[in-house]
């Protein structure tokens, strides 16, 4: 798809986890210490298969709280649960500790998919950047801290803050009102197609979609499949 520069966009909202701060390779790192550390192999979870047991459960549950059919506090309470219960452990108290330890640990990773920092310290000379996202309050900060990208963003609302999740278009006129924006000077970048893209086309924001060209939202303002294809549009 051919992209020409645009130059009216005066504000960026960007989606945290898998659009800057790598969610699947800092949670894939934590689920792998946890596993050796926990002793899963020893009661029956395999470690190849352990992983995406987890992630197939995590996603699920997060697509169920995007539809509004569960709060998100569920997610935390069943996602463990849920995994260790595909290889036949049900232990309510291990999967307690998994949850609270993976808490700990994975907000403190660091790594970035690959030319979000640079692509951040070029967009700041011309834009006003914020966050919208739909993960837990007390986390978001810490990863942002820790993979050294808070003080690219003006304003940082999360669903929690906001009384309200993506693809809801409360959080977005949130996020305007925050900003002192207005809809059509901004653009959403995110990957996930629905609470992302078709949340802020709801709310009458254009949207770049990251996403694998074969699962890109062919209706998105702009589908990308790198970061650096941002550049494009916007420098």
């Amino acid at each position: 798809m051919e992209i020409h520069r645009v130059k009216h966009y005066r504000h960026l909202f960007f989606d945290l986890d898998h659009t800057l701060w790598d969610f699947e390779a800092n949670s894939r790192a934590v689920l792998a210490e946890l596993h050796a550390e926990f002793g899963l192999a020893e009661m029956g979870v395999d470690g190849d298969a352990f992983i995406p047991a987890y992630e197939e459960v995590n996603v699920a549950l997060w697509a169920r709280m995007e539809a509004g059919t569960i709060p998100k506090e569920v997610i935390r309470a069943l996602r463990f649960n849920q995994a260790l219960e595909q290889f036949g452990l049900r232990n309510a108290g291990l999967a307690k500790r998994l949850e609270e330890t993976y808490m700990e640990r994975c907000p403190r990773r660091s790594t970035l998919l690959p030319g979000a920092l640079d692509l951040l310290e070029d967009l700041r000379k011309d834009y006003r950047m914020h966050i919208i996202t739909n993960g837990f309050t007390e986390v978001q900060g810490v990863k942002m801290d820790a993979s050294g990208i808070r003080g690219f963003f003006d304003v940082v609302l999360t669903s929690e803050m906001a009384g309200a999740s993506k693809p809801s278009t409360r959080i977005f006129r949130h996020a305007m009102r925050s900003a002192g924006a207005k809809l059509q000077e901004s653009l959403m970048i995110g990957d996930n197609a629905v609470a992302d893209i078709g949340g802020a086309r709801r709310a009458g924001m254009d949207q770049a979609h990251l996403a694998p060209l074969e699962s890109g939202d062919p209706q998105a303002t702009y589908r990308i499949t790198r970061l650096d294809e941002l550049r494009a549009v916007l420098l």
